[in-house]
């Protein structure tokens, strides 16, 4: 998909799309070995390997929305995403985000941050992580700069 015909989608179209491709990317990447799960083991890998992220997934439910060192970690790991211009965005179901993951998520609590990064080896091309940096792009045009997607149930 062109950034043209991301930007002529509507809104509830587009945010179906993402989803998906969100879904498709997380699959991919957890095949490829490509995917780190947990807050403090993407923050141990940001800061070893910050040029090996490629993507950046928050996830946070109701349960946790009032857990203040959880939202401190969430500012940090944000604001190190900008600075590294890696892309970002926040999904509402962190259920479904462990089960997207699969084992790699061990506890659904530690399926609050997902990085995506490239092998060692070399980049590996998806056309679903394309379509989420242009997506990441247009909303950053929209002043927003951690768009939510949801994902598709089951």
């Amino acid at each position: 998909m062109t950034f043209e015909e991301v930007l002529i989608q509507k809104p509830a179209e587009r945010a179906q799309c993402t989803g998906t491709a969100l879904e498709e990317v997380l699959e991919s990447a957890k095949d490829n070995d490509s995917l780190t799960v947990g807050v403090y083991e993407c923050a141990k890998v940001m800061n070893l390997d910050p040029d090996s992220v490629s993507f950046c997934v928050l996830a946070v439910d109701e349960e946790f929305e009032c857990d203040i060192a959880l939202q401190i970690h969430f500012t940090l790991i944000q604001s190190f995403c900008f600075d590294n211009d890696i892309s970002i965005v926040r999904v509402s179901d962190m259920q479904r985000l462990a089960e997207i993951v699969g084992d790699k998520a061990g506890q659904l609590e530690d399926a609050h941050c997902v990085l995506i990064t490239n092998p060692a080896e070399g980049s590996w091309e998806d056309p679903a992580l394309e379509k989420l940096h242009l997506f990441c792009e247009e909303s950053r045009r929209l002043n927003d700069w951690v768009p939510e997607i949801s994902l598709p149930g089951r």
